[in-house]
Formats: C-alpha cells, sequence, structure tokens
C-alpha cells in the first residue's frame, strides 16, 4: 500500500510540477519519474530547512516543490 500512494504522490506532484513549469504533463510515467525523484529533492531540501511533514497533503506538497526544483535546474542546464 507504501509503494501505490508514493507512485500517487509522485504521479501528482510530476503533473502539477509540470503545470508550473512547463504549462503541460509528461504523461503518466514521466510524471511519477519527476514526482519521485522531486520527492528526494524535496525532503532533502525541506530538511536543510528544518521542515517535516507527515500528512498526505504534506507529502505532495513536498514532491510537488522538489520537482519543481529539478524542472527548473533541468531547464537551466538544457539552455546552458
Amino acid at each position: 500500500m507504501e509503494i501505490f500512494a508514493f507512485l500517487v504522490i509522485g504521479a501528482l506532484a510530476g503533473w502539477l510540477a509540470g503545470q508550473f513549469v512547463k504549462g503541460a504533463g509528461f504523461g503518466l510515467v514521466g510524471n511519477i519519474v519527476i514526482g519521485v525523484v522531486g520527492s528526494f529533492v524535496g525532503g532533502f531540501t525541506f530538511q536543510l530547512l528544518g521542515l517535516y511533514s507527515g500528512s498526505f497533503l504534506g507529502s505532495l506538497l513536498t514532491a510537488t516543490v522538489g520537482a519543481i526544483i529539478l524542472l527548473y535546474v533541468v531547464r537551466l542546464a538544457k539552455s546552458s
């Protein structure tokens, strides 16, 4: 059940990040990958700031922020 929730949060976070950064989603698999990697980036970033969230919405927010950071860095790397 935890893996399913992790994938759902990843898919939602990837889609939300795509809406904020690029303006469109990346397909189901792309959204999951971006959201899962983003959750690690967001978790690391929030830990550095001393923030923690244990709820579903908190996890979604953490993963979304991490995915936005990830997409922003990828966009910067591509434009260079």
